[in-house]
């Protein structure tokens, strides 16, 4: 099949916002911020929360820190200007926590995206993300890209990105992700692959493995819309197993340049989410060898 155009999401792509506290997992995912904005031609605002002014002490002590700050954002600028020659961009602090001034920025201007960072950390056995990372996944009303700790660097090549992986098991939640799977794979000409796993069967179960797969397989293709011309047709899996083991294991055997999922809203005890319970993103984010799309319904 031909290229198809790339304006249904190059167009719709014109804010990305890039939090950052000047950590290695921030200048990770810095190269994923630039790079995307400037594929997609899109302003990149850059935001820094700083911890607000503790007047207990003396003014030349808060003052350095200020003045390192301001300095780090204008070394980051430099370098990226000096990357992407013509990137619009834009710098902000802000005091606060950096889910406040993410909000804040969200309700100011017109985001498109999130890309940030995270290093994971491990706890109790369950993999964790940090609780700045997965309160702004969890909470922002915009598409948020997470670099994990292992997730390759990024250049901005046009060979980059080739392979979009979208998993699904077929929830609301999870289908809301689909468009931009769709819209992503065809703006960056990436081949998109759409995965569902399905339960190992259980004892005295009368639907076939052959049934379960055909069918498992004709809605995945029902998730692709008429008139969507791709460079590379599809391809479609469904597999067996743990959701996150076969996610990551699909996307490995590509190998993925992103994965793209679908996340629940926060509910119960406010903050809980950040603190108690290992979702299906925490485990992607934190092992997949590339960044991971989250779309909150």
């Amino acid at each position: 099949m031909k290229a198809a155009t790339a304006s249904a999401t190059a167009a719709a792509v014109k804010t990305i916002l890039f939090p950052t506290d000047f950590s290695d997992a921030s200048t990770r995912a810095q190269s994923y911020a630039s790079a995307l904005a400037n594929r997609f031609r899109a302003k990149l605002l850059i935001l820094h929360a700083r911890e607000p002014r503790n007047y207990a002490l003396p003014p030349e002590t808060w003052q350095r820190g200020e003045d390192a700050d301001a300095h780090k954002m204008q070394e980051l600028q430099k370098s990226i200007a000096s990357s992407f020659p013509g990137l619009k961009s834009e710098l902000r602090v802000g005091e606060g926590t950096a889910w406040q001034i993410v909000e804040s920025a969200l309700a100011k201007d017109k985001v498109d995206m999130i890309v940030l960072g995270t290093q994971g950390r491990t706890g109790v056995g369950k993999l964790l993300l940090g609780s700045h990372a997965e309160e702004i996944f969890r909470h922002a009303t915009c598409p948020v890209l997470t670099v994990g700790p292992h997730a390759q660097d990024i250049k901005g090549t046009e060979n980059e990105l080739r392979e979009v992986l979208y998993a699904t098991d077929f929830s609301p939640e999870s289908q809301a992700a689909a468009p931009y799977a769709v819209s992503i794979a065809l703006a960056l000409e990436a081949h998109l692959n759409l995965l569902h796993v399905v339960e190992e069967p259980k004892s005295g179960e009368l639907v076939s493995a052959t049934e379960v797969i055909s069918s498992s397989e004709r809605l995945l293709r029902a998730l692709i819309p008429d008139g969507a011309e791709f460079w590379r047709d599809p391809r479609y899996f469904v597999e067996r197993g743990e959701a996150s083991e076969k996610i990551l294991e699909v996307a490995e055997r590509i190998p993925a340049g992103l994965i793209v999922l679908g996340v629940r809203k926060p509910a119960g005890v406010p903050g809980a989410a950040t603190h108690l319970g290992v979702g299906l993103a925490h485990k992607v984010v934190v092992a997949a060898a590339c960044p991971v799309l989250t779309v909150r319904r």
